[in-house]
């Protein structure tokens, strides 16, 4: 099998180069250390004698900053070497800025073709090989296998499309999922589907997600929170509207929804924070007709202010601070799959999503269980649903308290894992 997806590789990267070369360079940032895509990276010292190398693979800045406690629990244990890898170039920037003090190698994850995935393994040799969520690269897992290292899948999930395209080659998913030494699932649900598809019952355990034990940055104090009001020329009173994580099509909504709150007479706000800053230009025509600030151009906004977009990376979790309620990003139609409730809830801002949360699916049953979240169907019921509770402040408090409470509930995933990978 290995030697046909060798064989196939080559046309499929040739297919796929047009799209991915122009969202590369759409993006930016992808020319550093591009080396490394093809096994070039710095030559590593052999290991050390009496320890363990571990090479972690965080496909983006979600799974980077997941890792976080992670990488403080393993670093603290003097017997174990980390190496960690990333995808995308944001990863690979926040990587670098925050983690690479504990870890002996940061780096960028290879092309998954024979050549270059050899030469990577050949450098690293690490003892022990781990992805995360639903990466599997067959070259990658395989090299593991031939070396003997031990495989890991951390925090993995199943969304509804992968489980429905590997449910139709059960016979390739199951020789894929039994190479894994364990599973660690971030929750029941996507632990039973890993099951249908192959892993071995007594291999996979639920660990809990990682992304829970993640704190959301800097905690600001009231001075900080007021300060950063002040720095988005936001009121002192005013109530703000976060858009976290937003795709195309939700910023038209959440213009409307501050646009309609203010003429209910209340002092509304808009923080936008775009999933993707590159889109900066496009969300900047919607905002011409309002008094709005770009972060990027500067953090200082003028007094009165009432859209701020922060086309920023990695300051989600500290602007998230400051917001009266949220909404929850790719999870209006046409977008799919949604962005992370987490940080809201262990934050305590109420928050909106809509329908498609199917990267979320188990997070957002418990969350709407807990009746610590809104969910709506379109961004017409999105827009009517903000606009109620920008009138209900005793209501958004109850429910950011719930989240909050949920959120706490949940933490612990992160030394499951310790556990599996070191056996301590």
């Amino acid at each position: 099998m290995i030697f046909l997806y060798r064989f196939l590789f080559p046309f499929a990267l040739l297919a796929a180069l047009p799209y991915y070369g122009w969202r590369m360079l759409r993006r930016g940032g992808y020319s550093r250390d591009f080396i490394h895509r093809f096994g070039g990276h710095k030559p590593l010292p052999q290991k050390s004698a009496g320890k363990r190398r571990i090479w972690i693979q965080a496909v983006s800045v979600g799974e980077v900053e997941a890792i976080g406690p992670l990488l403080s629990k393993l670093a603290a244990n003097p017997s174990l070497e980390i190496i960690v890898t990333t995808t995308t170039s944001t990863g690979y920037r926040i990587l670098t800025e925050k983690y690479a003090g504990l870890c002996l190698y940061v780096g960028v994850f290879p092309i998954d073709f024979y050549p270059f995935s050899k030469r990577t393994w050949d450098n690293f040799n690490p003892d022990i090989a781990v992805l995360m969520e639903g990466e599997m690269w067959p070259e990658h897992m395989h090299q593991a296998s031939v070396r003997r290292a031990e495989l890991y899948l951390i925090n993995a999930r199943m969304s509804d499309k992968s489980f429905a395209r590997y449910s139709k080659v059960l016979w390739l998913s199951e020789r894929i999922l039994k190479k894994f030494k364990r599973v660690a699932a971030s929750s029941e649900f996507d632990m039973d589907r890993m099951i249908k598809l192959g892993v071995p019952s007594g291999r996979i355990f639920c660990s809990g997600n990682l992304k829970f034990d993640v704190k959301p940055g800097l905690n600001l104090s009231l001075e900080g929170k007021a300060a950063l009001r002040r720095e988005m020329g936001f009121a002192e009173k005013s109530l703000v509207l976060l858009g976290s994580s937003t795709w195309p099509g939700e910023e038209e909504m959440l213009i409307e929804a501050m646009s309609k709150i203010r003429a209910r007479g209340i002092d509304c706000r808009l923080l936008l924070v775009p999933r993707h800053a590159e889109r900066r230009e496009k969300i900047k025509k919607l905002l011409e007709c309002f008094p709005h600030h770009v972060r990027s151009q500067s953090k200082q906004a003028s007094d009165g202010t009432l859209i701020y977009l922060a086309d920023t990376t990695g300051e989600l979790g500290v602007l998230t601070q400051i917001a009266d309620m949220a909404f929850i990003g790719k999870s209006l139609p046409p977008n799919n799959g949604g962005q992370t409730p987490i940080e809201c809830a262990a934050l305590g801002v109420a928050m909106v999503y809509g329908p498609n949360m199917s990267n979320f699916r188990r997070v957002c049953k418990t969350l709407e269980r807990e009746q610590a979240c809104f969910r709506v169907e379109n961004a017409k019921q999105a827009v009517e649903e903000l606009v109620r509770l920008a009138g209900l402040p005793d209501i958004r408090s109850e429910t950011a308290y719930r989240a909050k409470k949920w959120h706490d509930s949940n933490i612990g995933a992160t030394d499951k894992v310790v556990q599996m990978l070191t056996g301590n």
